[in-house]
Order: structure tokens, then C-alpha cells, then sequence
């Protein structure tokens, strides 16, 4: 009884690992949706580390769908590193949508890192991108702020090596900010938005990229700072600080130039003061040498004296005159 057991026991454990290693029910679909697939293939998958399922159920979903696919292709793919499910969806949905695509291309874009059925659906049903807000200056120095809603639909053709989402608003700002600024005054943008959207949507900004725009539309405009105003103020600002230090600059070498010239007064004043304590030695050398006469130095002290006198008199005639008459 125990040796019963015992057999039965292995040979369940033998059919639990068998059926681990052969996908026997997963086989066992396959047929049933008409998919042919040999059971040595799934074991070979089991051996290269590939889950049955992920290969097998996209296969049974592309033949229902009406796709020539095989085994090798979807299973390379996934080897590859792609995502079986969602190439054979978006091959569904694009057979589905009348759009021209091969699994070649639709693993080409799935491994370049782009969602291959988000792709398709755009192309199906174009997407919306709302650029942030654009700030431009007109002619005139006023500013104008502006957000525009791009309509775009997906370029199958141009999704490998196109250029993303970033690219197509990085360029309707730039030819935003370019309309704006060509525009004579801030009022003519705000009468016409509609002639920004015409202006860049005829530069074909839509080159390179993966999309194609079908549409732009200012969604909103708004008039910002006069920025022509402020900078004339800036600069006025900065020119009277300019004057301001000039100016400066001029009284303090004017200042510098009075006390050199306070400076050489004072000097030459010295000099004088020094030349006339010499004055009464002179006299007397030339008393003691017979130069000059006693007469002579008599005439001097008058001439001296009459002079001083004269110098009075002037300065009382000037204090009478500036008096006040009683």
C-alpha cells in the first residue's frame, strides 16, 4: 500500500513538471483557434527563456484578426526586447483604420522607444497640444503674451528618426514670438490673432518630426508691460547716473584745483612776508655802505606815510558813502 503511494505520488510530481516544461493547455488553444504550432516549438521557447504565453496569445489574436504572422517573427521581436502584445495590437487597429503598416516597421518603431498603438491612434484620431504661454514684443515696445493649441496627427513613416512633441512646440513659440515681433503695433495682433496662426502655420514646422500639423490655433491673447516704456526709463535712469557721477567727478577736480591754487597763494604769501622782513635789513646795509642817503630813507617814510594816509582817507570816504542818510 505504502510502495502505491509512493508510485502515485511520483508520478504525479513526473506529470507536474512534464506540464511545466510543455504548455500542454496553452498548446491545446493554439489548436482550437486554428493556430498550428508544434509542442516541440513551445518546449524550445521554454529552453531559450521565452513565456509561451507572451508569444502565443498575440499569435492567436493577429490570426483571428485576419494578420499573416508567424511564430519566429514575434518571437525575435520579443527577444529583441519589444512588446509582442502591443505591436500586434497596433497592427490590428491600423488594419482596422485602413493605415498602411507592416510588422517590419511596427516592431522598427516599438524598439526605437515609441509606443507603437498610442502612435496609430493618434494617427487615427489627431491629438491636441496646448503650447504654455508665449511672450513676444511688437514694434511699438508692448508686450503680448500668447498661447496657442496645436493639432497634430501621428507620421507613420517619419516615427523612426522623427523628431518628438518637444520639437513641434519649440517651434510654433519661436514662430509665434517671430509673428509678434514683425507685427507693427501690439492692436494689430489683437485685432487679427487668426494671422499668427495662418503666419506659422505656412513655415512647415512640422519637418523632421513625427507628426503632421493639422492646425493651430491662438487660444488665448493678452497684452503684458510696455516694455519699450521701460527700457527708455532704464536708460534715462542710467544716463542721469552717468551725469550724476560726471558731474562729481568735475567738483571734485575742482575742488582739488582750489586747494592747489589756496595751496601756491599761500605760499607766494609766505614768500612776501619772507621778502619784507628783509626789507629793513636791506635799509640798513645800505645806510652802513653809503648806498642810501639818510635823505634818501627820510623821502622813503614819507612817501610811506602820505601813502598809508591817502589809504585812510579812502576807506573813511567809502564807510560814509555806505551809511545810511538819517
Amino acid at each position: 500500500m505504502v510502495e502505491l503511494l509512493i508510485l502515485i505520488g511520483l508520478v504525479v510530481l513526473g506529470m507536474s513538471l512534464l506540464l511545466s516544461i510543455i504548455p500542454l493547455g496553452l498548446w491545446i488553444s493554439a489548436l482550437a483557434a486554428g493556430v498550428r504550432i508544434g509542442i516541440f516549438t513551445l518546449i524550445g521557447m521554454r529552453l531559450r527563456r521565452v513565456a509561451p504565453s507572451k508569444i502565443v496569445n498575440p499569435l492567436i489574436k493577429a490570426n483571428k484578426a485576419g494578420l499573416d504572422l508567424n511564430v519566429n517573427k514575434l518571437e525575435g521581436h520579443h527577444l529583441a526586447g519589444g512588446n509582442v502584445d502591443r505591436v500586434v495590437n497596433a497592427l490590428i487597429a491600423a488594419q482596422r483604420a485602413g493605415i498602411d503598416l507592416g510588422f517590419e516597421r511596427a516592431a522598427a518603431i516599438d524598439l526605437a522607444g515609441r509606443d507603437v498603438l498610442q502612435a496609430v491612434q493618434v494617427s487615427v484620431n489627431p491629438r491636441v497640444i496646448e503650447t504654455p504661454i508665449v511672450v513676444a514684443v511688437a514694434k511699438n515696445g508692448i508686450e503680448v503674451k500668447a498661447k496657442a493649441r496645436v493639432t497634430v496627427r501621428a507620421n507613420i513613416e517619419r516615427l523612426v528618426g522623427g523628431a518628438g512633441e518637444e520639437t513641434i512646440l519649440a517651434r510654433v513659440g519661436e514662430g509665434i514670438v517671430t509673428t509678434i515681433g514683425s507685427a507693427e503695433t501690439h492692436k494689430v495682433v489683437l485685432e487679427n490673432p487668426d494671422s499668427i496662426s495662418r503666419m506659422v502655420l505656412s513655415k512647415g514646422l512640422d519637418a523632421g518630426t513625427a507628426f503632421e500639423i493639422l492646425s493651430i490655433d491662438i487660444a488665448d491673447v493678452d497684452v503684458g508691460k510696455n516694455i519699450g516704456a521701460q527700457l527708455q526709463t532704464d536708460q534715462a535712469e542710467a544716463d542721469k547716473r552717468i551725469a550724476q557721477a560726471k558731474a562729481e567727478e568735475r567738483r571734485a577736480m575742482a575742488v582739488a584745483h582750489e586747494q592747489e591754487m589756496l595751496a601756491r597763494v599761500q605760499e607766494m604769501r609766505a614768500k612776501v612776508v619772507e621778502a619784507e622782513a628783509e626789507v629793513p635789513l636791506a635799509f640798513s646795509q645800505a645806510l652802513r655802505e653809503g648806498r642810501l642817503g639818510i635823505m634818501d630813507y627820510y623821502n622813503l617814510q614819507n612817501i610811506k606815510a602820505d601813502t598809508e594816509m591817502r589809504d585812510s582817507i579812502g576807506k573813511l570816504g567809502g564807510k560814509e558813502e555806505g551809511a545810511p542818510k538819517k
